[in-house]
């Protein structure tokens, strides 16, 4: 068994490039940063459940753990004696031989020796050490190499002549070399997966592999061993049947197809570029196109044709089909569950089950809906809402005690304020108001309420006066009040306690009984 278990979601992203992608155990272990060994082990598991792709849909998180590791763990392996590597790096030097026939060699010698794929493997670890630089070759439709220029492209803002340096991302196919290349204000996530987008729409297909560089928007903690993917950039890739496999940390020659293409781009496009003037992306991204189409249909110095005729014949047939629709875009941040079963994203509060209070979650934004998900489930979905400090409250995600209490008509808080005193209710009738949604009105008018209990009325009855004349209207404030004593300290010009508060929008008890 691994020493460490991995994430539902990283196990669910071995079974899909497995199964539904058809990527070799080495593929996936770099795609997600993962051992080899740890890939086997987790197929094996898979497989010893019962799983097949697609998952079933009711199928949570906490099932599929129970499902894999209620497997009884058993010790697999013992020493098993190894080939001289270095002879057979030799022999593979001579014409005819390969792996296949030093394996059955090996394997007649050696009966319970490793199987192909792991002897395969062990010398390709062993070859690493001695660093024989070859020559890649990819097939048709398996590898989009992307990037960005190092080189940046000034853009000049017409109303204040400000200059801007737009980034230039660059994308290759393995094959064939052919390019894509567009202008961007910045390499943020968004600006990122639109350049992926645009560069998919572009070939026309989707390959089967996507190699990126180890920056940020795709991958939030680069390591030589184990890359950390963006989850959106990581759920792009998926919704084309793509397998994102970024390069290694300082290894160039993992992606020498798009620093190539970045080189000829800053050469043939962005150098000839450098003596216009350009007032939007838009413009620019004209001319970029315009040198992308003359790059491509450049021939090549050593092979006939050029990069065009080399895609349409050989690489774009083999390109998985797009969907129908773009990729709708989506981020995922981590977020904690408030005491009070809320998550704040970007100054606003949703509601999630209040039996997650404490966990975390993860959620997904998109333009218009947040969706919360824990353990890969899905418990809770809201439309997006821009309102700082407001709430988005559903009654079933709320305790049977706070239901109960949200039925409550307003004037029985107001009520129960003015019995402690006027101050008391004009708070909570200014809270009643304030409130986006009741509930959270209700919620922070009891917690002041109760306060009573804790320092008597008179004394909240002085701290809510003292809280109403300097406008700080919340359970916290008048809370602090009372334990630093500032309720028994004079207010300078201290207007009189006010009267109990009549005002039209206060609603009576006669109107729920209407």
């Amino acid at each position: 068994m691994p020493k460490e278990r991995l994430s539902m979601r990283k196990i669910k992203e071995v079974l899909r490039l497995r199964w539904a992608c058809g990527r070799s155990q080495r593929e996936i272990a770099e795609s997600c940063g993962i051992a080899r060994s740890t890939v086997g082990e987790y197929l094996l598991r898979a497989q010893a459940a019962g799983l097949s792709w697609p998952l079933r849909e009711d199928l949570d998180e906490e099932e599929l753990e129970a499902m894999l590791f209620a497997l009884r763990d058993e010790e697999r392996g013992g020493s098993r004696p190894l080939p001289d590597w270095a002879k057979v790096h030799r022999e593979l030097k001579q014409k005819g031989v390969t792996l296949s026939l030093l394996w059955m060699e090996y394997k007649a010698k050696h009966p319970e020796g490793y199987h192909y794929s792991r002897f395969c493997d062990l010398y390709q670890a062993w070859a690493k050490t001695v660093d024989p630089c070859m020559r890649q070759e990819y097939k048709a439709g398996e590898r989009l190499f992307v990037d960005y220029c190092g080189q940046t492209a000034p853009v000049v803002d017409r109303t204040t002549g400000e200059t801007r340096q737009a980034q230039v991302f660059v994308a290759a196919l393995g094959a064939s070399n052919y390019t894509y290349a567009d202008a961007t204000r910045s390499q943020s996530l968004p600006d990122w997966i639109g350049s992926h987008e645009r560069a998919l729409r572009f070939f026309g297909g989707a390959p089967e592999l996507i190699v990126p560089d180890n920056l940020k928007a795709g991958v939030t903690h680069p390591c030589r061993y184990e890359p950390d993917l963006n989850p959106t950039y990581q759920e792009m890739a998926a919704y084309y049947g793509a397998t994102v496999l970024p390069a290694r940390v300082r290894k160039p020659r993992d992606k020498a197809k798009v620093e190539k293409a970045v080189q000829l781009v800053e050469q043939w496009i962005l150098a000839p570029l450098r003596h216009r003037t350009f007032f939007s992306l838009e413009e620019l991204n004209r001319a970029i196109r315009e040198g992308v189409e003359k790059l491509n249909e450049r021939p090549f110095q050593k092979l006939p044709g050029n990069r065009k005729d080399w895609f349409q014949r050989v690489e774009q047939p083999a390109l998985k089909p797009l969907p129908s629709e773009p990729y709708p875009y989506a981020e995922w941040k981590k977020a904690r569950v408030h005491i009070d079963y809320h998550v704040e994203i970007e100054g606003h509060y949703y509601s999630v089950p209040y039996h997650y209070v404490r966990r975390s979650v993860e959620i997904r934004l998109t333009p218009r809906t947040v969706e919360c998900f824990y353990r890969g489930k899905r418990i809770a979905s809201h439309t997006r809402s821009d309102q700082q400090g407001r709430h988005t409250t559903l009654m079933e995600h709320m305790p049977k005690s706070h239901q109960e209490y949200k039925d409550w008509p307003p004037d029985r808080l107001t009520r129960w304020a003015e019995e402690i005193g006027p101050s008391t209710g004009q708070v909570i009738t200014a809270l009643l108001d304030r409130r986006g949604h009741l509930a959270q009105g209700y919620r922070s008018c009891l917690g002041i309420l109760h306060l009573a209990k804790e320092f008597g009325k008179e004394r909240l009855e002085k701290a809510c006066h003292r809280a109403f004349t300097i406008r700080a209207l919340t359970f916290k404030s008048i809370q602090s009040i009372l334990r630093h004593g500032l309720d028994r300290r004079p207010l300078e010009n201290s207007p009189s306690p006010p009267p109990p508060l009549k005002h039209e929008n206060v609603r009576g008890g006669g109107y729920f009984n209407s």
